[in-house]
């Protein structure tokens, strides 16, 4: 069974930093496609960012330069740390796969505060 555990959120000041990371087991080969997804309340769970089998990454216009994802593939870990928090980023953080979506985790929750 596909399996996502996510970690290292919390509560933080704006302008402050966390680092999460992303625990995939089962039957999830590798992780060359990771992804990290997030849901603010009321709206729809959204792409921030993700990484391709070549190790190029992409960012949501409002994390780009802010957050940064990386993987350790021997691991099928998945990092996603975040700098400069803003309010707006206040959110679930969900980890997955782009080129097949597995079943979600929990999520890990950031919550940054004026």
């Amino acid at each position: 069974q596909a399996q996502f555990v996510e970690s290292g959120g919390g509560l933080v000041q704006p302008g402050g930093s966390l680092k999460l990371s992303c625990a995939a087991s089962g039957d999830i080969i590798n992780i060359f496609t990771m992804a990290w997804y997030r849901q603010a309340p009321g709206n729809d769970r959204e792409l921030v960012a993700h990484i391709t089998r070549s190790g190029s990454t992409y960012y949501r216009d409002a994390v780009r330069s802010r957050f940064t994802i990386s993987t350790d593939n021997a691991k099928k870990m998945g990092y996603l740390q975040m700098n400069s928090l803003k309010p707006e980023d206040t959110d679930v953080c969900y980890c997955n796969l782009t080129s097949s979506l597995r079943p979600w985790g929990q999520g890990t929750q950031v919550t940054v505060y004026s």
